[in-house]
């Protein structure tokens, strides 16, 4: 049974099941579903808990199969945790898993909570994740996309009795809020109930938010990627910015964009020899939120447009690796500037390009 991390609430008010899986790369909100089922166990008697961490190929797996059949004297119920970082349970795990789903139908005296990070779609076709989902409860439990974050910290607010002002002025609160924490939820948490810490129930100015949230943003080159084919020019310059600052390698920051170009080139080519666009993405395995971009910029972009920008990463290729190119800055992040800020602004619409 899947069940989606806002219905969690009104699931467990109902009851609990015996078994649950949670799977998702953004540990707070991970953490945050765990401890309410948690919460919830302990109301009902799930007095002791045992947690198993699956680390390494040889994790004795019998260690865990056997937590699930035995109580201490002290405890009627208990929670069985199990946590497998790499989200790969092995040779021995995948049986094991699939015993430990099989023996969790019907029993009111363990409660099985399974702990993975998130899974790619062939993980989730396996054996024992199917098994997994068919006796117990999963839970896919998806980060906070850039655009739904001030928002989201609103609402956090808001469950400590603080706001932002209202219209234009608040707006720009949250999106400054959002810039010092974006890629970092935790932190964003952190920052949170700092404020509750620093100043009473109400409403918050710009400047009080100012003076407290840190910079705490942590980027990576496939939020780059996004921002880039989203046409998000000053949000693309301070995440360069912060991916030099944070010492990520320039050749892997200019591969993201490069491949980004070729997949663009590769579809646009596709769709000139008569390939529908839902049939060129799916042939070259774009999905997701990916899938959505391309949608939207692949009708702009002509392929003139396509093959300078193709023409400019190779270039930018060789400046990054210290190569001199006529017209092109020497410094490998300035390069990267410049070839994402003319990708940017192609994928931006007519009314943002600048």
């Amino acid at each position: 049974m899947q069940l989606a991390p806002a219905q969690l609430s009104a699931h467990l008010a109902k009851g609990l099941k015996s078994l649950y899986t949670l799977h998702g790369d953004e540990p707070l909100l991970v953490q945050e579903a765990a401890d309410a089922i948690r919460a919830a166990a302990k109301t009902q008697g799930y007095t002791e808990r045992t947690v198993h961490t699956v680390a390494g190929a040889h994790f004795d797996w019998s260690e865990v199969l056997a937590a699930g059949g035995s109580l201490s004297l002290f405890a009627e119920r208990q929670i069985v945790e199990i946590r497998i970082p790499s989200g790969k349970p092995g040779k021995e795990g995948s049986p094991a898993l699939q015993q430990l789903a099989q023996s969790a139908e019907g029993n009111d005296s363990t409660l099985t909570l399974v702990l993975l990070p998130r899974l790619d779609k062939m993980t989730k076709t396996g054996a024992w994740f199917g098994a997994l989902e068919s006796y117990g409860v999963t839970i896919q439990v998806e980060g906070i996309e850039r655009a739904a974050l001030p928002q989201w910290i609103a609402q956090r607010l808001a469950r400590q009795e603080q706001r932002v002002g209202a219209g234009e002025e608040g707006q720009r609160t949250l999106q400054f809020f959002a810039d010092r924490v974006e890629g970092n939820l935790l932190a964003a948490h952190q920052e949170i109930q700092k404020l509750a810490l620093l100043y009473p129930a109400g409403e918050l100015s710009f400047e009080q938010v100012e003076s407290a949230v840190l910079n705490v943003a942590r980027y990576d080159v496939f939020k780059l990627s996004e921002a880039v084919l989203a046409g998000q020019l000053a949000r693309v310059q301070r995440m360069l910015d912060g991916l030099q600052a944070e010492g990520e390698a320039e050749v892997l920051v200019h591969y993201t964009l490069a491949e980004d170009i070729r997949a663009l080139k590769r579809v646009k080519d596709a769709m000139g020899a008569g390939r529908p666009l839902p049939v060129a993405l799916r042939e070259q395995r774009v999905w997701g939120l990916k899938e959505r971009l391309f949608e939207r910029v692949l009708p702009r972009l002509s392929a003139t447009a396509l093959d300078n920008l193709l023409h400019a990463a190779h270039t930018v290729d060789g400046i990054v690796k210290g190569l001199k190119a006529p017209g092109w800055p020497t410094d490998g992040w300035q390069a990267l500037h410049r070839l994402a800020g003319d990708l940017c602004r192609e994928c931006a619409p007519a009314a943002q390009r600048r």
